[in-house]
C-alpha cells in the first residue's frame, strides 16, 4: 500500500505565513496534506503529478457568492460550481435569504434552511456553506439553532433592501421582502439582528470570534434621491448613470450607521462588504479608528479591483454597490496594498442573458443587478496583483486564509500539514483573454469580456481529489455542505 494517495511535485508553494514561494513536493493522504518537503520519493505515492514550477496556491475560500439567486438553487449549485473550479475556487460561502429570488418564499429558516440543503446535496463540485440574512423577528430568534444544529456562523444584512429596490428605485418592499405584516426591514431591524447575533456569541464563547455579521452598506434614502436625479438631468448613460444613482458617499453613511450601531450593541465581529470606493474605505477606517473595540473586517471584489464604469464590457456589469471610476479602482488597488483589505471575492452571481437585460436592453435601470466571476478571481488577482507588487503570500491570505479563519473553516486556508488537501496550481506567465463563451458558467456574457488576465488556473484539487486538470473538468461532483465552524488541525 503507498504511503500516500497523492503527490504534487515541483510546486513553488505559496502560503500566506511566509513571504515568497517555496519549491517542495506535496504529499496527500485521506483527504489530509501531511508533508511539505522537498524530495518526496514517486513511489511512496499512488498518484503522482507533475507541477512543473507552476504555483501552489491554497484552494481559494470565495467567501461571497449568490447561488440560486436567478436560477433555481440546485441548478446553480450543479453549474456554478464548475466555474469555481475553473477559478481555483475550492470553497464557497453563498448568501441565502427568505423573500422574492432564491426560494422565492417566506417563513422561520427551521422550515426553509433544510430545503437550502436538501436542493444543494450532492450536486456542487466544491466545498459550499451559506451565510444566511435575519429578515423578521422570528429569524433573530432562531440565530441560536442555526448556529448550534446546522453550522451556520455567518449572518448578513442588506442596508438598502427597506427602501429601494434590489435592481433600482422601488416603492414596494414588503413583497419583495416577504416580510410579516407591521414588520420593518429599517435601522431599528438592524440594530436588533445585531443584538441577536451578540447573544449567540455570548452564550458560546468557544465559538464567538467565528460568529460574525456582514453588511451590504449602501444607503436608500441617498440612492432613492440621487436615481431621480440622475433620471431627470439624463446626461449620463450604462454604468455610469448607475454609479451616480448610487452615489459613494451612500456607502460611506451607511458603514458609518453600521458601525456605531456595532459600538452600541457590542458586536465586534462585523465584515464589511464589497466596498468599491475612496469615500467607502475611508469611512471603514475612521470607523475602525473611532471603535478600535470592533474587529471590522473589510472585503471588496475581485470586478472592483479591474474593471470600471468605462472598461467593463456593457452594461452585464451592473451590480451592487457599482462600478466605480478609474480613480476608485486605483484608490482600492492602495488601500489593498496597504494592508486594509482583509479577503478579495466574486461576489459571484449568475445571472443568464435573458434575465439580465431589459427593454429596451441598453437601459442600465431595467437591468437585473449582479454577474459571475469566481472563474477569474485567483487568476485576475494573481496577474495583476504581481504588476502592481502584491506578494503572492498576500494573495493567499487575501483569498485563502483570512476568509478561512474568519468565518469558521478551521481546516482550510493554507498549505500544510493537517489541512484539508485543497491546492490550486497556478500558471503566473499565461497571458489569456476572457471571453465568456469559454468559462463554465452559465452565464453568456462577462463584463469582463475581452480583458486579458496576467496568470491561469491549470489544476484544482479538493481534498486531494483533481478535480481540474489542465482547464478541464474531472469527474461528478464530490462537494460537500460545510457545517461550521470546523475544527482546525491539532486543534
Amino acid at each position: 500500500m503507498s504511503a500516500y494517495d497523492l503527490l504534487i511535485r515541483n510546486a513553488e508553494v505559496v502560503r500566506p505565513d511566509r513571504p515568497g514561494t517555496e519549491r517542495a513536493d506535496i504529499a496527500v493522504r485521506d483527504g489530509r496534506v501531511v508533508l511539505v518537503a522537498a524530495g518526496i520519493p514517486e513511489s511512496d505515492a499512488a498518484e503522482t503529478v507533475d507541477a512543473a514550477g507552476r504555483l501552489a496556491f491554497p484552494g481559494v475560500v470565495d467567501a461571497h457568492q449568490h447561488w440560486g439567486i436567478y436560477s433555481p438553487l440546485e441548478t446553480d449549485t450543479a453549474q456554478e460550481s464548475k466555474a469555481c473550479a475553473q477559478g481555483g475556487v475550492t470553497t464557497a460561502l453563498t448568501y441565502m435569504r427568505t423573500g422574492q429570488y432564491y426560494l422565492g418564499k417566506s417563513g422561520p429558516y427551521e422550515e426553509f434552511f433544510p430545503e437550502v440543503l436538501r436542493l444543494s446535496e450532492g450536486r456542487s463540485h466544491v466545498d459550499y456553506g451559506f451565510h444566511l440574512a435575519p429578515m423578521t423577528r422570528e429569524h433573530i430568534e432562531e440565530i441560536p439553532r442555526l448556529v448550534d444544529e446546522h453550522g451556520v456562523t455567518s449572518f448578513k444584512i442588506f442596508m438598502f433592501y427597506g427602501g429601494h429596490g434590489l435592481h433600482g428605485r422601488s416603492s414596494d418592499q414588503s413583497s419583495f421582502l416577504m416580510t410579516p405584516p407591521g414588520e420593518r426591514y429599517d435601522v431599528a431591524h438592524f440594530e436588533f439582528v445585531m443584538r441577536g447575533v451578540q447573544k449567540a456569541r455570548a452564550e458560546r464563547p468557544e465559538l464567538a470570534d467565528r460568529i460574525s455579521l456582514s453588511l451590504h452598506c449602501e444607503t436608500a434614502e441617498i440612492m432613492t434621491a440621487y436615481t431621480r436625479i440622475v433620471e431627470e438631468e439624463d446626461r449620463l448613460t450604462g454604468l455610469a448613470a448607475y454609479s451616480a444613482s448610487r452615489p459613494a458617499h451612500s456607502e460611506g453613511l451607511a458603514v458609518t450607521i453600521a458601525s456605531y450601531l456595532a459600538h452600541e450593541t457590542g458586536l465586534p465581529t462585523i465584515n464589511l462588504l464589497h466596498l468599491t470606493s475612496a469615500k467607502a474605505m475611508d469611512a471603514a477606517l475612521r470607523m475602525a479608528g473611532a471603535f478600535p473595540h470592533v474587529d471590522f473586517r473589510r472585503e471588496v471584489t475581485i470586478g472592483h479591483l479591474v474593471a470600471d464604469v468605462d472598461t467593463a464590457h456593457g452594461i452585464g456589469g451592473k451590480v451592487n454597490p457599482p462600478l466605480r471610476s478609474r480613480e476608485d479602482v486605483e484608490a482600492l488597488w492602495e488601500h489593498l496594498l496597504a494592508g486594509d483589505v482583509d479577503w478579495v471575492v466574486s461576489d459571484h452571481a449568475c445571472c443568464r442573458e435573458e434575465l439580465k437585460f431589459g427593454e429596451p436592453k441598453d437601459d442600465v435601470f431595467v437591468a437585473k443587478s449582479g454577474f459571475g466571476g469566481a472563474e477569474y478571481l485567483l487568476p485576475a488577482l494573481v496577474g495583476e496583483g504581481r504588476r502592481r507588487g502584491l506578494g503572492m503570500d498576500r494573495i493567499a491570505a487575501l483569498t485563502a486564509w483570512n476568509p478561512a479563519q474568519r468565518f469558521g473553516l478551521g481546516s482550510k486556508g493554507t498549505i500544510a500539514e493537517g489541512y484539508d488537501a485543497d491546492i490550486v496550481l497556478v500558471d503566473p506567465d499565461a497571458s489569456w483573454t476572457v471571453r465568456a463563451e469559454d468559462s463554465f458558467s452559465a452565464q453568456e456574457y462577462t463584463p469582463f469580456e475581452g480583458m486579458t488576465l496576467g496568470a491561469k488556473v491549470t489544476d484544482t484539487f479538493l481534498r486531494g481529489r483533481h478535480i481540474l486538470r489542465d482547464g478541464e473538468l474531472l469527474g461528478g461532483p464530490t462537494g460537500r455542505y460545510v457545517s461550521r465552524p470546523s475544527a482546525a488541525p491539532h486543534a
